[in-house]
């Protein structure tokens, strides 16, 4: 039986690792429960843009391992139009990115967690005791060498949820996904590459499916330096039909027809296709409860314009850990409300404008007219992409409300999207 934390963090991933680490170098009594044991697989583009990696510069991270390859920019396609970014310079974050599997990633932080004086505790399950409507304590389930279980509750002053886009604890407190939210759908699988060195990221702006129709999302390519890449592809909710696509065909159209400098094909094949659902631009909630709060995927922090998730569940769980801190250090819990004001504060017009855009390329009318004209101009795409990195400095705020009132423009003049 192990003591009462001051805080309970459910989930080892990005949000949980990065909470448990600004919680304890905060000196906060921290435990961080994790249901599998690491390293463990998840299901994920591996890549890391210049907002994760500014967050993990700040936690110490050592970048210098051999399985984190560097990225120094983006290559992407409509069609046979290609034209390669650099990630763009910027007053607060690095000009890099990076890919690294996140059976790897989220060992590293859950060490460097450690490091701060955080409990990792790996291969425990953690379960809701509800009393009344309120979370009263938390019963951790482990499996013992014989394969028995062990429980012990606790009762923490605080618990962090941060296990992941299906959020069975944060469901347990009545949290939900708000449904008419665009959510994504994503699929990847490991494949053997002579090119896997190539420190471009790839993304294919408008994928098909097998008959030649035209899917709202896109492909991608993120290399991983050691002779394998993560391929995958991600659509959106916001097309007629969705729910009848089959990711994985979509997965195996877009991999028959990627450039030939790959040298991929089914016999380079190394893993099955995985995927899941994502929950975009914080459309999980209640994010506070009285002695709760949500981070990361479990509270839809996923970036409708591009996927990401890795770096704004870093982001929130610093965040939320500011809150937290200040809560316990005044003994007032009712503080943790201002992480909700921060999270609209930080994000809220940003994830507006991206949920007009997901809704925008719904409509393959729009999603061609943004990619085969736009990619034309390598200005126009330069700045599309520190738009959709969401890697705009302060002063150009101005400028890409102007672009995002002509995407809220093209939605009510295009045509309705045609039921496929």
């Amino acid at each position: 039986m192990t003591s009462t934390p001051q805080v309970l963090v459910i989930g080892g991933g990005p949000g949980g690792a990065a909470a448990g680490y600004w919680l304890a170098r905060a000196g906060v009594d921290v435990t961080v429960v994790e249901k599998k044991r690491y390293p463990r697989e998840k299901t994920c583009g591996d890549g890391l843009t210049p907002r994760a990696i500014r967050q993990l510069l700040d936690m110490g991270f050592e970048f210098d391992i051999p399985n984190m390859h560097r990225i120094n920019g983006l290559r992407a396609y409509a069609g046979d139009l290609k034209i390669e970014m650099p990630w763009p310079q910027h007053t607060v974050y690095p000009s890099w990115g990076g890919v690294i599997r996140r059976a790897d990633l989220d060992m590293e932080v859950a060490q460097l967690a450690a490091r701060q004086g955080a409990i990792i505790r790996d291969g425990t399950e953690a379960v809701a005791i509800v009393e009344d409507g309120g979370l009263t304590g938390v019963e951790l389930r482990t499996k013992d060498g014989s394969g028995e279980v062990e429980i012990e509750r606790v009762h923490p002053a605080i618990v962090v949820i941060a296990d992941g886009s299906l959020s069975r604890f944060g469901r347990a407190l009545g949290t939900y996904r708000r449904r008419d939210y665009p959510y994504g759908m994503a699929v990847r699988g490991y494949f053997e590459s002579p090119n896997s060195t190539d420190d471009m990221l790839e993304s294919q702006l408008n994928i098909t499916d097998r008959e030649g129709r035209a899917m709202p999302g896109y492909g991608w390519i993120f290399p991983l330096g050691d002779g394998t890449i993560n391929v995958g592809a991600g659509l959106v909710s916001s097309f007629k039909g969705w729910k009848d696509i089959n990711t994985s065909r979509i997965l195996e159209a877009y991999v028959d027809r990627l450039p030939a400098y790959w040298e991929v094909n089914a016999d380079s094949q190394l893993t099955r296709p995985v995927g899941g659902k994502l929950p975009m631009a914080f459309s999980v909630g209640p994010k506070v409860g009285p002695n709760w709060i949500l981070v990361g995927d479990a509270s839809g922090a996923v970036n409708p314009f591009n996927g990401e998730g890795i770096d704004y569940a870093y982001e929130t769980a610093r965040l939320a850990s500011r809150f937290i801190t200040e809560a316990l250090g005044s003994g007032d819990l009712t503080r943790l409300r201002s992480y909700d004001d921060a999270i609209e504060d930080e994000y809220g017009d940003y994830h507006r404008v991206a949920r007009v855009f997901v809704n925008a390329i719904g409509n393959p009318a729009v999603m061609k007219a943004l990619t085969t004209v736009g990619i034309r101009s390598k200005p126009l795409m330069e700045w599309t992409l520190k738009v959709m990195a969401n890697l705009l400095e302060p002063e150009e705020y101005g400028m890409a409300e102007r672009v995002y009132h002509t995407i809220e423009r093209l939605v009510k003049v295009a045509p309705e999207p045609a039921v496929r």
